[in-house]
Parts: structure tokens; sequence; C-alpha cells
């Protein structure tokens, strides 16, 4: 079975993401390593996901050595990208210790978190966490 994120896996993940990000909702789309949390691809509009930054978060949270002119988009998206991965991570081991407390033979398959904004469908998998974040129909 060949790596998806890696080698000729790295085009098929591609084209899945691809597919996903065309499904009507669908706002963005994240991998994740699943033992570290690393950010590995992401795909959409990431910054539009979060309305509360965190505490001191700023524009200028790269620092004074920054040296990425006008790219602060660019570079607060890549934040929002990996705070967006913290937080999920951090539900997906929590929620992974709770299955395993539960049952110590059984193993967390799927995640979804509804809100009434939006929805996020997590897929854990050895290796890594595929995010789905979509929008809530308002049926």
């Amino acid at each position: 079975m060949s790596d998806p994120v890696t080698g000729t896996g790295s085009d098929a993940l591609d084209e899945t993401l691809g597919r996903l990000s065309k499904k009507a909702g669908v706002r963005a789309t994240l991998v994740l390593d699943r033992v570290s949390g690393a950010v590995l691809k992401t795909n959409g509009q990431i910054d539009s996901i979060r309305k509360t930054k965190l505490p001191g978060a700023s524009l200028s949270a790269a620092g004074p050595f920054s040296n990425e002119g006008d790219s602060n988009s660019s570079s607060n998206q890549n934040q929002g990208a990996e705070e967006l991965a913290a937080m999920v991570w951090n539900f997906v081991r929590t929620a992974g210790s709770l299955v395993q407390e539960l049952d110590s033979e059984d193993e967390m398959k799927l995640l979804r978190l509804r809100t009434k904004k939006q929805e996020f469908v997590i897929v854990p998998d050895a290796k890594y966490l595929l995010i789905v974040v979509h929008d809530t129909s308002s049926a």
C-alpha cells in the first residue's frame, strides 16, 4: 500500500482533496500527521473557519525577525491552519482516549462535530488525520 502523502500516493491525495474541495459547501480540507499533528496539506479558506483568535494573536504574529514583506495574508493563513490543526489534533486525542477507556479493543473510525455554522468531519488513519470542514445546511 502506497503512502498517500509521498510518492505516487501524493497524486491520489491531491486528486481526492481536489474532488472534496469541489463539493458544495466544503470550505477547507486539511491533512495532519497523526503522531505530531503537523499540517501536511491544506486546501480552501482555512482563515474563514475561525472567527475568534487566540489572545495576543495579531497580524504581526511572525515577530520582528520576519522578512516576509507583503505576505501577511499567506502568513496569517498558515498561522490559522496551524492553530486549527492543533485544536483538532487535541480533540482527536481526547476522543481517542475516551474510546480506549470505554473499550480498549475498540478504535475510533470517524468524528463529526457540528455547530450552527459548520461541520468538521475527521477521519483518523494510522498515519494521518483527514479533516473536511463544510457549511452546515440551513435545513
